[in-house]
């Protein structure tokens, strides 16, 4: 049984990609992206569209309410069960996104760590934006180095549960990933990753594609979406990159005329987590995302995989 990864930062043209395999291949989607799990975050997280979705079939999708959390651990549980229906189907996987922390679950299991404390979190919140998360990273380096080391400064999000970690086990983050126990795939994987042979011209995508996103009404989004549900800044769904610099404008923490380069700034770190994710990762096909038969060359690559005659 196969199935095909698909890993790349943001913008750096995935869905373009499973719109080729889809053209040759009977191809089932499983979003690896861990905002699009939410229902209402539509524009801000480049959902696919009702077309595309009614064109493949899509799963992990609008499967969360945006109060709620959805974590690594049931990504897991989720897309293993999944492969193997759309495999009992006669169909290919194929497991899309660019949340890299599911990939590693997926493909080397996960640690039995704390579960999310919410007053250990808040305590944290309050000192993140009272201090600056700087400061909280370097309490991190302190107790936990090999996080600290793997976390960008600014990251409040990875440093708040690493902080959160330690706090209410006593032990680091970095000793838990430690003990994780590698559980063998039980289908075979083609790995390919999109990187980009120039990060200006990502970057650039990236500052277009936030520019969009802006124009299609990514405020006036979560300005319905804070109308329909009782949401806080701490929320998960929350957090992600663009809802998190929107919700600032529309508290009036920060003003709406910088929006735009703060969201832009912002997804710029996240594809440089992302690139230093995959650079960790072995056993990756890696294409460059910029070159303009991307999407050929990496459905070639996918039809010798499958084994499958050109054109089927």
């Amino acid at each position: 049984m196969k199935a095909v990864l698909l890993l790349g930062p943001t913008a750096s043209g995935k869905t373009a990609v499973t719109l080729e395999l889809a053209t040759r291949f009977p191809i089932e989607v499983v979003s690896v992206d861990s905002a699009q799990v939410y229902r209402g975050l539509d524009v801000g997280t480049a959902k696919p569209g009702a077309a595309a979705r009614e064109r493949i079939p899509h799963h992990l999708v609008d499967i969360e309410e945006p109060i709620g959390a959805y974590s690594a651990g049931r990504f897991r549980a989720d897309a293993l069960r999944l492969v193997a229906e759309i495999q009992g189907r006669g169909r290919v996987p194929v497991l899309a996104g660019g949340t890299m922390l599911y990939y590693r679950a997926l493909t080397r299991g996960i640690a039995d760590m704390p579960v999310a404390n919410p007053e250990v979190r808040a305590r944290l919140e309050a000192r993140g934006k009272a201090r600056g998360w700087p400061a909280l990273h370097r309490e991190l380096a302190e107790v936990d180095p090999a996080s600290a080391a793997r976390i960008d400064p600014r990251d409040s999000q990875r440093i708040q549960r690493a902080l959160e970690v330690h706090q209410v086990s006593g032990r680091p983050l970095a000793d838990w990933h430690a003990h994780t126990d590698v559980t063998p795939l039980p289908f075979e994987a083609l790995a390919i990753a999109l990187e980009p042979a120039d990060r200006s011209v990502l970057h650039q995508r990236i500052a277009t594609r936030f520019h969009e996103m802006l124009e299609a009404g990514l405020v006036d989004e979560l300005r319905r979406l804070r109308a329909h549900y009782r949401l806080e800044a701490t929320l998960p769904a929350m957090r992600t990159v663009g809802y998190r610099q929107a919700w600032d404008t529309l508290e009036g923490s920060e003003p709406e005329a910088t929006l735009a380069d703060r969201g832009i700034a912002a997804t710029r770190q996240l594809a440089k987590r992302q690139l230093t994710w995959m650079r960790s990762m072995d056993a990756l096909e890696r294409y460059d995302c910029l070159r303009p038969d991307l999407a050929a060359a990496v459905s070639g690559r996918v039809g010798e995989f499958l084994s499958l005659p050109r054109g089927t």
